[in-house]
């Protein structure tokens, strides 16, 4: 008996769905069927890469890379749902099965990656990689043996033992970090009683904050979280006191000192991650964590980021001088405070670019965002078609699911939609995926996009604010990327390449946001059903270019935040738990960076993407993927704007490829040469002002 074959048969992941696409049947899936399915997955794809090593025929690709890529069938099917719903509907069922599987899968992953075997055959095959004569399979095999190098395959066995050690505590620390700023995020929403101070709140925010109040039992309203430090709503509340409440409760996420604080688990990962760096023969974790890159040096990170510091700290300086201005004629005395910046600089946008927020949000319904505005770019230049499938189920009630099809009628596969918030969901906006394109595996793609959005009133629209808007065109950018993977190998399906052009597609669908013909199609009022007037139209369009100075030093900060705890060497003493603040500033002094007003786009204790994510040392992609994607938005705007030609290029070439193709190389092909850092710092307003 196999041991896939010996999980129980009513087990919903011992086979793959039925239903369409193979989208899990999450009416069925009850949390006792997790930890099983998990067992026995890990037990069958053992027991695949076993038979691969074993097998006395002729190292090809046919005879390592294929079973290779086609085993654990059933552990994926059970990891994509259970990780998926950890994220997004975290119970507290959920959370005691991650704490027990997520040593059980590092160490599975280690033995995979470190086996002796397995390893012999790849490097076999590595030394005669330039007779492969298909790219792609050439590409996967390169990454097959990075992989099992950088895992510590080469490794003697006692580094090898120490390794998985490592890996083991990494992956708990990295759950811990998640679990503890979704409870202390939680616990610091923002609790007010009187709901005249929340005057300067749209009415549905407003109504969102009661909602969100009697959920938790409490009365009056309350102010819940969101993931980066600058929260949406300083922009619009008049009360001061109530804006620093706000601010003051994000900034804390995870330095209190109670059992949520992130502190000891952040430095603990930082000082293994340093170790681990060493005993593969790196300087640091940065320096391993770029290696495989598009960067490939740190030295290459830090001459963009630093290269930024100066023309973006001028531009900020520049406002901060309005902003404060603004401050006194209000009649507040001294600096202008974190907490202010938003609340001004959202009275600037309204007065330069006539940009009202709060007037400005009843254009921007999610139903017509989503059908004429992201849908209908993606029918625009893709061919895509998007069908509402109310037959099939997703894991919450108000998740949809849509299936897509190409203009020739063909289905290319399912998408999710979670957009609200919940207090079981993790903050933030993401992509995943259900089930990767493969044409080994005859699989099309299943994907699920995430936002945190608010919750309206019972029978009430849902209304974005334009930060709201420019984040559904990004993360439908990561869905477009997987959703048109035209790959054979699921390893290099979709957003399977580099980490730092990973973020490339999804910025690059931004610019569509902003388009002309397309805003005039979404953009209207939900109870008159009139367009967003011309003028406020065009305000929208150029006021995406007010407060690049600041966006840019709050990334910056962030980025280098990165860069210094994972740019810190195993034989450094380590950073306590004690220290975090100091080192924070530190770094930023030592960047130029220190500036009172502008806190980090996100803090170390609250920094999931580097402490309860996948981008350690890797924060700086988006800033490295916008060069791409600035010089991409003006190959598109040269070709036409939106329009299939250039959409099919761009299909063609870059997002059907996956990690089957350099993605410099494709984007040479895009572009028809290298790609240059003029269009970003144009779009950032860090140009040299003449």
């Amino acid at each position: 008996m196999t041991p896939q074959s010996s999980l129980d048969p009513v087990n919903p992941f011992a086979r793959k769905s039925d239903l369409p696409y193979g989208l899990p049947p999450f009416t069925r899936i009850r949390e006792e069927h997790f930890l099983p399915a998990f067992r026995a997955g890990m037990a069958a794809q053992a027991a695949e890469v076993a038979a691969v090593v074993a097998d006395q025929r002729a190292v090809s690709p046919a005879t390592v890379l294929d079973p290779l890529e086609s085993s654990g069938a059933l552990l994926g099917r059970v990891s994509r749902v259970f990780f998926n719903l950890s994220a997004a509907s975290m119970t507290e069922g959920l959370r005691q099965i991650e704490d027990e599987v997520n040593p059980l899968l590092t160490a599975h992953r280690d033995a995979i990656t470190m086996d002796a075997g397995l390893f012999a055959k790849i490097s076999a095959l590595y030394a005669d990689r330039d007779a492969i004569e298909d790219e792609e399979t050439r590409r996967l095999l390169e990454r097959h043996h990075d992989e099992m190098v950088r895992s510590g395959a080469a490794l003697p066995a006692a580094d090898q033992a120490r390794l998985r050690e490592i890996n083991a505590e990494l992956a708990q620390l990295a759950a811990t970090f998640r679990e503890n700023l979704r409870a202390d995020a939680n616990d610091l929403a923002v609790h007010v009683e009187d709901g005249a101070r929340l005057e300067g709140l749209p009415n549905d925010e407003i109504a969102a904050a009661k909602a969100a109040a009697q959920s938790r039992g409490v009365r009056g309203y309350l102010l819940t979280l969101r993931l980066p430090t600058v929260q949406p709503a300083l922009t619009a509340l008049k009360d001061r006191q109530v804006r620093r409440g706000l601010y003051l409760a994000s900034v804390t996420r995870g330095r209190r000192g109670n059992v949520y604080d992130t502190r000891p688990t952040l430095t603990r990962q930082a000082a293994l991650r340093a170790e681990r760096a060493r005993l593969l023969g790196f300087d640091s974790h940065a320096d391993y964590a770029v290696a495989d890159q598009t960067a490939k040096q740190v030295d290459s990170v830090m001459q963009l980021l630093t290269g930024l510091v100066g023309p973006a700290v001028e531009n900020t300086r520049r406002d901060q001088a309005e902003l404060t201005a603004r401050l006194h004629a209000d009649g507040f005395e001294g600096e202008l405070q974190p907490w202010d910046w938003a609340y001004y600089a959202e009275q600037v946008a309204q007065e330069r670019f006539a940009r009202d927020s709060a007037w400005l949000r009843p254009y921007f319904e999610l139903d017509s965002v989503l059908r004429n505005g992201i849908f209908a770019a993606a029918e625009g230049l893709y061919g895509l078609h998007f069908v509402r499938r109310d037959d099939l189920a997703g894991y919450e009630e108000e998740v949809d699911v849509y299936e897509v099809f190409s203009d020739s009628g063909a289905g290319l596969g399912l998408v999710l939609t979670d957009w609200y918030t919940r207090d079981a969901k993790r903050g933030g906006a993401w992509m995943s995926s259900f089930a990767d394109q493969s044409r080994l595996l005859g699989q099309a793609p299943v994907i699920v996009i995430n936002l945190n959005l608010s919750h309206p009133p019972t029978g009430a629209p849902t209304l974005l604010t334009l930060d709201e808007v420019r984040t559904a065109f990004h993360e439908f950018g990561h869905v477009l990327h997987g959703l048109l993977s035209d790959v054979r190998y699921p390893a290099l399906s979709g957003t399977e390449v580099p980490r730092d052009c990973v973020e490339f597609p999804s910025q690059v669908n931004e610019m569509w946001a902003w388009q002309p013909e397309l805003l005039r199609r979404y953009a209207v009022h939900h109870e008159t059903g009139k367009p967003l007037p011309e003028s406020a139209l065009d305000s929208v369009i150029s006021a995406q270019s007010y407060g690049q100075g600041f966006a840019t030093v709050e990334m910056l900060g962030a980025c280098l935040l990165d860069q210094a705890w994972h740019q810190l060497r195993a034989d450094q003493p380590p950073i306590t738990p004690e220290q975090v603040e100091e080192f924070e500033w530190q770094v930023l002094a030592r960047h130029g960076l220190d500036l009172p007003a502008v806190a980090p786009r996100y803090g170390s204790t609250y920094f999931e993407h580097i402490f309860g994510g996948g981008y350690s040392a890797g924060y700086y992609s988006y800033l490295w993927s916008e060069v791409l994607d600035a010089d991409t938005e003006e190959w598109f705007l040269r070709q036409g704007g939106l329009n299939r030609r250039s959409g099919q290029k761009f299909r063609d070439e870059l997002l059907s490829r996956g990690g089957g193709v350099d993605p410099m190389a494709a984007v040479e092909k895009v572009l028809g040469r290298p790609p240059r850092l003029e269009p970003l710092l144009e779009r950032r307003g860090l140009l040299p002002v003449e």
